[in-house]
């Protein structure tokens, strides 16, 4: 589903240089903040301007802060972050306000489009984009010289990797992997694209969505996903760690506790932004947008050897 950024959003998202101090235990002075924040904002956050279309030659657009592929991880941050949009989304579409937070923050970020079909992102078999992924990390990997990533996706790309750790062998090579509003289990609700994500000459036909329907509550896609349990093994040093923030709001993954994984709480960390800020009005299509997510994603990235501090509270805003 498309992220039209709401006049809300936008508000809230001059807050966003702070908030990735906070996410991280910076503190940060009242009188100063406000200054930095605001240029902060102006600078990287430019949400219109990031949203545009490919370019000439058809090459994908990547978010600001993604793809460079120059970046070496350091030793505060050693593993490169790979976004993955949810379904009908791009990655500039997408991650367009937390890939250039992710950035600032010190990260080698990279993020991928997957799954077109029909001319429409992300919406093919699930199983074929988890292969597409798979080639991704790889390729990140190889570049970057890190031995695991973390992976943040939205929606059906919070849940898709799963199918990658645990049928593609991607386990060993994810370090964490955070889910903003995943479809773990599927979802209740009727997926469909809004206008401005399917092509201009299918002529108002029905578009086919495999992905659609593997997300649907009960498919058989499912059915194996979940058929060896939320988690993968155990690999070496603990991990894959798993992070879920999910919000009451969310009317496309329905309902929202069906995103929740179950597991160790030294292994997972399933967090709902309402109990933790009871007045954020997010939904799920602008969840990636969302200021406090992006403190709590942040949080979930710090965390050396487990999932996001389930303690931790990040600023309202």
């Amino acid at each position: 589903m498309s992220p039209q950024i709401s006049p809300t959003v936008l508000t809230r998202v001059t807050a966003l240089a702070a908030a990735a101090l906070l996410a991280t235990g910076l503190s940060v002075a009242t009188t100063a903040a406000a200054a930095d924040v605001e240029a902060g904002a102006a600078a990287s956050v430019t949400v219109e301007s990031a949203i545009i279309a490919p370019t000439v030659d058809g090459t994908a657009v990547s978010p600001a802060g993604a793809n460079d592929w120059s970046c070496v991880p350091s030793a505060a941050h050693p593993f490169p972050v790979v976004l993955v949009p949810g379904t009908f989304e791009t990655m500039v579409k997408n991650w367009s306000t937390l890939s250039p937070v992710l950035k600032d923050a010190g990260y080698c970020v990279y993020a991928l489009d997957y799954g077109e079909a029909n001319g429409i992102a992300a919406s093919g078999p699930i199983r074929e984009s988890a292969a597409e992924l798979a080639t991704f990390v790889d390729t990140v990997r190889e570049a970057s010289g890190a031995a695991q990533v973390d992976l943040v996706g939205h929606s059906q790309g919070g849940m898709m990797p799963r199918y990658y750790m645990g049928f593609f062998g991607g386990a060993a090579a994810v370090h964490h992997l955070v889910g903003v509003a995943p479809s773990n289990h599927g979802t209740e609700g009727v997926l469909t694209p809004t206008p401005d994500q399917v092509p201009a000459d299918m002529g108002g036909l029905e578009p086919v969505c495999a992905a659609c329907s593997d997300q649907a509550a009960g498919s058989e896609f499912l059915a194996e996903l979940n058929s060896i349990g939320d988690l993968v093994a155990v690999q070496a040093g603990g991990g894959p760690f798993y992070t879920v923030i999910s919000t009451v709001n969310d009317e496309v993954v329905t309902p929202y506790q069906s995103q929740f994984l179950a597991g160790p709480t030294d292994r997972v960390t399933n967090i709902t932004i309402q109990n933790l800020c009871p007045l954020d009005p997010i939904e799920h299509d602008q969840a990636p947008n969302d200021p406090v997510v992006h403190q709590l994603v942040l949080n979930a990235l710090v965390q050396p050897a487990g999932p996001a501090d389930p303690l931790f509270q990040p600023a309202c805003l």
